[in-house]
């Protein structure tokens, strides 16, 4: 986040009545963490259906379906990578309020366009749409920002992880389910929670960056390149990071190609693969909350990091030869421990900088899952489009998944360099 767009912390105008304890700060939270939930639940409420939508807008087969989602993933996540600092900046200029409701509108129209889309071209003009859309972290985080004390922050931006991690269940579960009624049906449903939450906002939500601690729009401060600055300034974290783009790369497997490799292997409706997501979801939610403290309390940043990318790359293996659909399950079950993995990477890598620094690092820390999110879907989508397309020398959907085994080795050792001189210094 920019430096400037905490500037108001813990401040807001007093024509907006808006203090840490007042009804309009908890109605304006409240908003905040919807809109955060309906970023994610709209993203996630597409993925069940998208197999089936693809084939029948563009009368495709599967595995070019599958590539195709690829794509779409990659457009979606490309706009979210430069439209990030632009959204965070904008909002320093002119305020949270107008771009976070704007982005609810452009949410609500994007999905209705979606649900009635004659072409694939109309599809991708939509994710286009969601990716400019869903940037909208950054004016999130800084409205949080503003509005919250110093000491009540954390909980604050830990209500925004949570509804992070709830959008992940609910989407894919939602869409699942209102995918009985058709496989638009999901993006009508997005449309219409984005504009009832559009509509809250309108009337609850408060602006909390006064005039006077607005600041004239950069076009080179809204550059998000320049934020992999801050991880070259610091060579003990370049290892790290590289670790991290690994391990972000091979669990783009999942959001990249989940729906279709389930359609693929085990021809399942859209009701199971969002079921399967949300099993997937809940668990890893739950790793977060009640293993990740404990775990890296026990065996430290690094083991407990190592430990959950040794899970998840269990997880992928099993994934990859299953031949029945509830032996995703196990795999799910094993592979559960790889929630402990981001968390601890950020652990060891926030040791490495100043703390003046940590801000500075935590940009560059977003470039690199931006990066990943641009790349991955790609890679991930063609290695199963390769290998489940009819022509493919070899069938076996599982290919992505071998690939993201892969990259989650390599992960590994790169973990485990970085352990090595801890421990030779520690025996010292």
């Amino acid at each position: 986040m920019d430096a400037h767009a905490g500037s108001g912390a813990g401040h807001v105008s007093e024509t907006d009545d808006a203090t840490p304890t007042s009804k309009a700060h908890r109605h304006a939270l409240i908003f905040i963490c919807l809109t955060i939930l309906i970023d994610t639940i709209g993203f996630g409420i597409v993925i069940p259906v998208l197999p089936n939508l693809l084939m029948s807008v563009g009368k495709i087969d599967l595995a070019e379906a599958t590539r195709t989602g690829g794509w779409l993933l990659v457009v979606y996540a490309g706009l979210q990578f430069v439209c990030g600092p632009l959204l965070g900046n904008l909002s320093d200029r002119f305020g949270r309020r107008p771009v976070l409701l704007l982005s609810l509108l452009a949410f609500g129209i994007d999905y209705f366009l979606m649900a009635l889309a004659p072409s694939l071209a109309w599809l991708f003009v939509g994710r286009a749409i969601a990716g400019i859309a869903g940037a909208v972290y950054a004016p999130a985080g800084a409205y949080i920002a503003d509005i919250s004390t110093p000491e009540k922050r954390a909980g604050s931006f830990g209500m925004m992880g949570a509804m992070f991690g709830l959008g992940f269940i609910i989407g894919p579960a939602l869409g699942g389910i209102i995918a009985q009624f058709g496989d638009r049906a999901p993006f009508f449903a997005a449309s219409a929670i984005a504009l009832l939450n559009l509509v809250y906002g309108y009337f609850v939500l408060p602006e909390s960056l006064p005039k006077e601690q607005r600041r004239p729009f950069s076009l080179a401060r809204a550059n998000p390149l320049g934020t992999f600055v801050a991880l070259a300034r610091y060579p003990a974290v370049i290892a790290l990071a590289a670790a991290m783009f690994l391990w972000q790369l091979a669990h783009q497997v999942y959001p990249a190609t989940w729906s279709f490799f389930a359609k693929a292997r085990f021809d399942w409706s859209p009701a199971a693969i969002g079921l399967s997501l949300a099993f997937t979801g809940a668990t890893m939610v739950l790793v977060q909350f009640f293993v990740t403290k404990p775990a890296v309390k026990r065996f430290g940043e690094n083991r407990a990091a190592m430990i959950g990318v040794t899970s998840g790359v269990l997880g992928f293996v099993i994934n990859a030869v299953a031949t029945e659909g509830w032996v995703v399950y196990v795999a799910m079950t094993v592979g559960a421990l790889q929630g402990l993995t981001y968390a601890s990477m950020q652990g060891l890598m926030s040791r490495q900088v100043p703390a003046n620094a940590q801000g500075e690092l935590q940009g560059g820390v977003a470039s690199v899952a931006s990066l990943s999110s641009i790349i991955g879907p790609y890679v991930m989508s063609q290695a199963l489009a390769s290998y489940s397309d009819a022509n493919a020398p070899v069938y076996f959907p599982g290919a992505a998944f071998v690939l993201a085994a892969g990259l989650g080795t390599a992960c590994l050792v790169v973990l485990a360099t970085q352990l090595r001189p801890r421990v030779a210094a520690n025996s010292a």
